[in-house]
Protein backbone atom coordinates (compact mmCIF):
# COMPACT_ATOMS: atom_id res chain seq x y z
CA UNK A 1 0.00 0.00 0.00
CA UNK A 2 1.32 3.64 -1.04
CA UNK A 3 0.18 7.20 -0.50
CA UNK A 4 -1.03 7.33 -3.91
CA UNK A 5 -3.16 4.11 -3.81
CA UNK A 6 -4.40 4.93 -0.63
CA UNK A 7 -5.85 8.02 -2.12
CA UNK A 8 -7.10 6.14 -5.22
CA UNK A 9 -9.28 3.42 -2.69
CA UNK A 10 -12.07 6.62 -2.69
CA UNK A 11 -12.55 6.68 -6.28
CA UNK A 12 -12.50 2.77 -6.33
CA UNK A 13 -15.33 2.56 -3.93
CA UNK A 14 -13.00 0.18 -1.42
CA UNK A 15 -13.05 1.32 2.19
CA UNK A 16 -10.00 1.73 3.64
CA UNK A 17 -8.84 -0.67 6.88
CA UNK A 18 -6.39 1.11 9.69
CA UNK A 19 -5.20 0.03 13.06
CA UNK A 20 -2.60 1.10 15.63
CA UNK A 21 0.60 -0.78 16.36
CA UNK A 22 3.35 -0.52 17.99
CA UNK A 23 5.43 -3.02 18.57
CA UNK A 24 7.19 -6.04 15.93
CA UNK A 25 5.11 -8.48 17.08
CA UNK A 26 1.91 -6.61 17.01
CA UNK A 27 1.98 -5.44 13.34
CA UNK A 28 3.34 -7.84 11.85
CA UNK A 29 0.45 -9.48 12.55
CA UNK A 30 -1.55 -6.57 11.78
CA UNK A 31 0.00 -6.80 8.26
CA UNK A 32 -0.20 -10.17 7.19
CA UNK A 33 -3.55 -10.33 8.40
CA UNK A 34 -4.22 -7.75 5.39
CA UNK A 35 -4.61 -4.43 7.26
CA UNK A 36 -4.44 -1.56 4.34
CA UNK A 37 -2.38 1.08 6.79
CA UNK A 38 -1.06 0.69 10.48
CA UNK A 39 -1.05 4.12 12.60
CA UNK A 40 1.97 3.67 14.84
CA UNK A 41 -0.31 6.18 17.05
CA UNK A 42 0.19 8.77 20.10
CA UNK A 43 -2.44 6.87 21.85
CA UNK A 44 0.66 4.93 23.17
CA UNK A 45 0.72 7.07 25.69
CA UNK A 46 -2.35 5.81 27.14
CA UNK A 47 -2.50 1.60 25.97
CA UNK A 48 1.86 1.18 26.66
CA UNK A 49 2.99 3.83 28.75
CA UNK A 50 0.08 3.92 31.07
CA UNK A 51 -0.50 7.81 30.60
CA UNK A 52 -4.18 9.29 30.98
CA UNK A 53 -3.92 11.28 28.03
CA UNK A 54 -1.49 11.57 24.68
CA UNK A 55 0.19 14.88 25.93
CA UNK A 56 3.89 13.38 27.70
CA UNK A 57 4.33 11.09 24.42
CA UNK A 58 8.11 12.42 23.26
CA UNK A 59 8.73 12.80 19.53
CA UNK A 60 11.63 10.21 20.79
CA UNK A 61 9.55 7.59 21.75
CA UNK A 62 7.36 7.64 18.86
CA UNK A 63 10.13 7.19 16.49
CA UNK A 64 11.51 4.46 18.41
CA UNK A 65 7.73 2.67 18.26
CA UNK A 66 7.36 3.32 14.86
CA UNK A 67 11.29 1.76 13.89
CA UNK A 68 9.83 -1.82 15.56
CA UNK A 69 6.54 -1.17 13.68
CA UNK A 70 8.49 -1.05 10.58
CA UNK A 71 11.07 -3.79 11.25
CA UNK A 72 8.10 -6.04 10.60
CA UNK A 73 5.78 -4.65 8.24
CA UNK A 74 5.62 -6.10 4.50
CA UNK A 75 2.83 -4.24 2.77
CA UNK A 76 0.64 -2.23 4.74
CA UNK A 77 1.02 2.08 4.70
CA UNK A 78 2.80 3.02 7.98
CA UNK A 79 1.72 6.62 9.19
CA UNK A 80 3.29 8.32 12.27
CA UNK A 81 1.73 10.63 15.03
CA UNK A 82 3.35 13.39 15.61
CA UNK A 83 3.14 14.10 19.18
CA UNK A 84 1.92 17.11 21.26
CA UNK A 85 4.22 20.07 20.82
CA UNK A 86 5.92 18.56 17.72
CA UNK A 87 4.67 20.72 14.93
CA UNK A 88 2.85 23.49 17.15
CA UNK A 89 5.29 25.68 17.11
CA UNK A 90 6.14 26.64 13.71
CA UNK A 91 5.83 24.94 10.00
CA UNK A 92 9.65 24.78 10.08
CA UNK A 93 10.00 22.68 13.24
CA UNK A 94 7.37 20.64 12.05
CA UNK A 95 8.74 20.04 8.66
CA UNK A 96 12.35 18.86 10.93
CA UNK A 97 10.63 16.70 13.40
CA UNK A 98 7.90 15.11 10.58
CA UNK A 99 11.81 14.58 8.41
CA UNK A 100 13.60 12.93 11.52
CA UNK A 101 10.14 10.84 11.19
CA UNK A 102 10.42 9.69 8.06
CA UNK A 103 14.08 9.04 8.03
CA UNK A 104 14.75 6.99 10.68
CA UNK A 105 12.13 4.87 10.75
CA UNK A 106 11.16 4.05 6.95
CA UNK A 107 7.84 4.99 7.12
CA UNK A 108 5.76 6.58 4.68
CA UNK A 109 3.69 9.51 5.95
CA UNK A 110 2.77 10.78 9.39
CA UNK A 111 -0.75 12.92 11.20
CA UNK A 112 -1.10 15.68 12.76
CA UNK A 113 -4.31 16.55 15.02
CA UNK A 114 -5.35 19.90 13.33
CA UNK A 115 -7.56 21.62 10.42
CA UNK A 116 -7.62 25.63 9.63
CA UNK A 117 -5.03 26.19 12.66
CA UNK A 118 -2.73 24.04 11.17
CA UNK A 119 -3.46 24.75 7.54
CA UNK A 120 -0.10 26.54 6.82
CA UNK A 121 1.81 23.65 8.60
CA UNK A 122 0.07 20.86 6.75
CA UNK A 123 1.04 23.25 3.43
CA UNK A 124 4.85 23.17 4.52
CA UNK A 125 5.22 19.60 5.22
CA UNK A 126 3.70 18.80 1.81
CA UNK A 127 6.00 20.89 0.00
CA UNK A 128 8.61 19.41 1.74
CA UNK A 129 7.53 15.61 0.08
CA UNK A 130 6.19 14.40 3.46
CA UNK A 131 2.72 12.91 3.29
CA UNK A 132 0.85 14.16 5.82
CA UNK A 133 -2.61 12.83 6.96
CA UNK A 134 -4.93 15.46 8.88
CA UNK A 135 -6.72 14.90 12.11
CA UNK A 136 -10.17 16.94 12.91
CA UNK A 137 -12.84 16.79 15.33
CA UNK A 138 -12.16 15.32 18.47
CA UNK A 139 -8.44 15.93 18.50
CA UNK A 140 -6.78 14.32 22.31
CA UNK A 141 -3.93 16.42 22.32
CA UNK A 142 -6.59 19.15 23.09
CA UNK A 143 -7.79 17.07 25.62
CA UNK A 144 -7.89 20.07 28.45
CA UNK A 145 -9.66 22.70 26.40
CA UNK A 146 -12.42 20.32 25.27
CA UNK A 147 -12.42 19.41 29.06
CA UNK A 148 -13.14 15.30 28.18
CA UNK A 149 -13.71 12.89 25.25
CA UNK A 150 -16.62 14.78 24.10
CA UNK A 151 -18.70 14.61 20.50
CA UNK A 152 -17.79 17.36 18.30
CA UNK A 153 -21.08 18.67 16.82
CA UNK A 154 -19.67 22.46 15.39
CA UNK A 155 -20.45 21.49 11.72
CA UNK A 156 -19.31 24.40 10.20
CA UNK A 157 -16.08 24.33 12.24
CA UNK A 158 -15.54 20.65 11.03
CA UNK A 159 -16.26 20.92 7.38
CA UNK A 160 -13.71 24.44 7.46
CA UNK A 161 -11.56 22.39 9.24
CA UNK A 162 -11.42 19.01 6.46
CA UNK A 163 -11.24 21.30 3.50
CA UNK A 164 -8.66 23.37 4.97
CA UNK A 165 -6.52 20.64 5.31
CA UNK A 166 -7.56 18.91 2.19
CA UNK A 167 -6.51 22.51 0.41
CA UNK A 168 -3.64 22.35 1.98
CA UNK A 169 -2.53 19.37 0.95
CA UNK A 170 -3.26 16.65 3.44
CA UNK A 171 -3.78 13.11 1.54
CA UNK A 172 -6.56 12.34 4.08
CA UNK A 173 -8.46 13.14 7.00
CA UNK A 174 -9.26 11.58 10.10
CA UNK A 175 -12.45 12.34 11.62
CA UNK A 176 -12.76 11.36 15.44
CA UNK A 177 -15.69 11.63 17.41
CA UNK A 178 -17.70 13.35 14.39
CA UNK A 179 -22.03 12.75 14.00
CA UNK A 180 -22.58 10.46 11.07
CA UNK A 181 -24.18 12.65 9.28
CA UNK A 182 -21.61 15.26 9.51
CA UNK A 183 -19.10 12.83 8.45
CA UNK A 184 -21.13 11.83 5.74
CA UNK A 185 -21.26 15.06 4.05
CA UNK A 186 -17.74 15.93 4.67
CA UNK A 187 -17.00 12.68 3.03
CA UNK A 188 -18.68 13.31 0.17
CA UNK A 189 -17.30 16.87 -0.20
CA UNK A 190 -13.94 15.90 -0.37
CA UNK A 191 -11.97 14.18 -2.57
CA UNK A 192 -9.42 12.70 -0.22
CA UNK A 193 -10.30 9.76 1.88
CA UNK A 194 -11.91 10.32 5.15
CA UNK A 195 -11.17 7.69 8.30
CA UNK A 196 -13.10 7.36 11.03
CA UNK A 197 -13.48 6.71 14.63
CA UNK A 198 -16.67 7.06 16.13
CA UNK A 199 -17.94 8.66 12.89
CA UNK A 200 -19.94 6.29 11.40
CA UNK A 201 -20.01 3.99 8.33
CA UNK A 202 -20.10 6.57 5.91
CA UNK A 203 -16.32 7.32 5.93
CA UNK A 204 -14.35 5.73 3.48
CA UNK A 205 -12.75 3.91 5.62
CA UNK A 206 -12.05 2.91 9.45
CA UNK A 207 -9.82 2.99 12.63
CA UNK A 208 -9.60 1.64 15.95
CA UNK A 209 -6.91 1.15 18.46
CA UNK A 210 -6.00 -2.17 18.42
CA UNK A 211 -5.82 -2.92 21.80
CA UNK A 212 -9.72 -2.05 21.86
CA UNK A 213 -10.34 -3.81 18.78
CA UNK A 214 -9.10 -6.94 20.30
CA UNK A 215 -10.48 -6.32 23.99
CA UNK A 216 -6.87 -5.81 25.41
CA UNK A 217 -8.03 -2.50 27.41
CA UNK A 218 -9.66 -2.33 30.54
CA UNK A 219 -12.13 -0.06 31.90
CA UNK A 220 -12.83 1.82 28.56
CA UNK A 221 -15.79 1.32 26.72
CA UNK A 222 -17.02 3.78 24.42
CA UNK A 223 -19.79 3.27 21.74
CA UNK A 224 -17.79 3.50 19.25
CA UNK A 225 -15.42 0.81 20.07
CA UNK A 226 -16.22 -2.93 19.18
CA UNK A 227 -14.45 -6.22 20.85
CA UNK A 228 -13.55 -8.04 17.79
CA UNK A 229 -12.08 -10.69 20.26
CA UNK A 230 -11.65 -10.85 24.34
CA UNK A 231 -8.17 -11.55 24.23
CA UNK A 232 -7.78 -9.58 27.84
CA UNK A 233 -9.81 -12.82 29.41
CA UNK A 234 -7.90 -15.20 27.33
CA UNK A 235 -5.07 -13.91 28.26
CA UNK A 236 -5.79 -13.91 31.98
CA UNK A 237 -6.99 -17.74 31.59
CA UNK A 238 -3.76 -18.22 30.19
CA UNK A 239 -1.86 -16.85 32.83
CA UNK A 240 -3.94 -18.15 35.74
CA UNK A 241 -3.39 -21.69 34.19
CA UNK A 242 0.40 -21.06 33.77
CA UNK A 243 0.50 -20.22 37.66
CA UNK A 244 -1.21 -23.05 38.75
CA UNK A 245 0.80 -25.46 36.91
CA UNK A 246 3.98 -24.66 37.99
CA UNK A 247 2.91 -24.33 40.91
CA UNK A 248 0.92 -27.77 41.07
CA UNK A 249 4.42 -29.26 39.17
CA UNK A 250 2.58 -29.89 36.05
CA UNK A 251 4.32 -27.64 33.93
CA UNK A 252 6.90 -28.20 32.73
CA UNK A 253 6.65 -32.32 31.87
CA UNK A 254 8.02 -34.57 30.38
CA UNK A 255 7.59 -32.92 27.40
CA UNK A 256 8.51 -29.34 27.82
CA UNK A 257 12.14 -30.80 29.14
CA UNK A 258 15.34 -31.83 27.52
CA UNK A 259 17.15 -35.17 27.79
Amino acid sequence: MTVPNFVKAKSEGRKLTMLTAYDFTWAGLLDAAGIDSILVGDSLGNVIQGHSTTLPVTLDEIIYHAKCVMRAVRQALVIVDMPFLSFQVSPSQAVENAGRILKETGAAAVKLEGGVNQAQTIAALTAADIPTMAHVGLRPQSIHRYGGMKIQRDKQGLLADARAAQEAGAFSVLLELVPRDFAAQITRELTVPTIGIGAGPECDGQVLVSYDMLGLTDGFHPKFVKHFADLRAEATRATQQYIAEVRSGAFPDNAHSHR
